[in-house]
């Protein structure tokens, strides 16, 4: 029961009235109503921030001030926002360094990729980051304008997104964190300290762990990006770099002594659909198309968001499921019935492996 539970202004005035003598006056306005009120409306106000006291106090209701506290006595702290890094392309070569600026986000150059030649001009790729934190610097193309001048006839763009940023950690993820801590002890090289230390890598959206994949001492981390899309070779050379940089055993990075760890990305398998759907009169496929796609891929989207688990458990996998497909196009807008669904031209449920995650391709309506 709460504190303020009959405890309300109401209630402390009419209990305190209530010990004052019956042939005194205690009418409201009469000095001893006057003199109660105020101290009745304070302990009302007591009794409601002792509730919060007691609230904040326990992690599961903790509000995000207090959970900080209640984490840091744990090691724990909330995952800061993090730094997008894409991918821009030049029609000349660019010092490391330069600056740019695209919209209100600004970029600078950090690493040369490669060069490429296409229709007889050469084309110069870097690694670019966005110097604002968070995930409005997740951006897969737009034209770039420079800060620090390089040429007249310099021409930039961003064309892919390699390393997705984080916004800070969400106050029910770190809540989340907190109380799995107590169930799963990150120690030594086991599978959570695997876990923990891969996911708070900047841009890592999932990890699955295969202990043992290659001998003893040899571990396999497969990874996602934040997007929950199969990472980048940046993303993938960044997580190596930090996990274990020169994979010989001799523990250079956050993988113990003994361990040797090889970092790959998930593999995406394109998911093909075919339905036969009804449609409610006035309705076409081209018209409700994008509504269908979207709802399918939030089903995908869900499924990648669980593809570790929440533990990197490399005997978890995921399935595509017919009925799932179905149930999210019948709720789109338009479709009166959904029949005949076959993934991959097959009619049965897609089982994936391990690694693997779903990408949608296309959707056709085969009627």
């Amino acid at each position: 029961m709460a504190y303020e539970d009959n405890n309300t202004y109401e209630d402390i005035l009419e209990r305190s009235l209530a010990r004052v003598s019956t042939d005194v006056n205690k009418i409201e306005g009469s000095i001893v109503f006057n003199g109660v009120a105020p101290a009745s409306e304070e302990l009302a106000e007591m009794y409601v921030n002792l509730d919060a006291v007691v609230e904040n106090g326990f992690a599961d209701t903790a509000e995000r001030e207090f959970l900080v506290k209640r984490c840091a006595e744990r090691g724990i702290s909330p995952y800061p926002a993090t730094y997008s890094t894409v991918k821009g392309k030049f029609n000349m070569e660019i010092p490391i360094g330069n600056r740019f600026n695209y919209d209100e986000l600004n970029f600078t150059t950090k690493e040369f990729i490669e060069s490429a030649e296409e229709s007889g001009v050469t084309y110069y790729y870097y690694q670019l980051q966005c110097e604002e934190a968070g995930t409005e610097g997740n951006l897969t193309s737009g034209e770039l304008s420079a800060i620090d001048f390089v040429d007249n006839n310099m021409v930039g763009n961003i064309v892919a997104l390699l390393i997705p940023a984080e916004d800070e950690e969400d106050t029910e993820d770190l809540r989340a964190r907190y109380l799995g801590s107590f169930t799963a002890t990150a120690f030594g090289g086991n599978r959570a300290d695997y876990y923990e230390k891969t996911t708070a890598i900047g841009g890592v959206g999932g990890v699955k762990i295969y202990p043992v994949w290659n001998g003893g001492g040899t571990v396999k981390l497969y990874i996602i990006d934040s997007n929950y899309d199969p990472a980048s070779s940046t993303l993938v050379a960044l997580v190596q770099n930090t996990v274990d940089p020169t994979q010989d055993g001799t523990g250079q990075g956050t993988a113990p002594i003994g361990h040797e760890v090889t970092v790959e990305s998930a593999t995406g398998v394109t998911v093909n659909i075919a339905t036969r759907a009804t449609l409610e009169e006035g309705f076409t496929w081209e018209g409700i198309l994008s509504d269908v796609t979207d709802a399918v891929e939030a089903y995908f989207l869900e499924m990648r968001k669980a593809w570790d688990n929440g533990d990197g458990d490399i005997s978890n996998y995921l399935t595509v499921r017919i009925s799932q497909i179905e149930n999210r196009i019948l709720n789109v807008d338009g479709v009166v019935d959904v029949q005949d669904t076959t993934v991959n031209s097959s009619t049965g449920n897609l089982i994936l492996q391990s690694e693997e995650i779903p990408i949608l391709g296309g959707i056709t309506n085969v009627n």
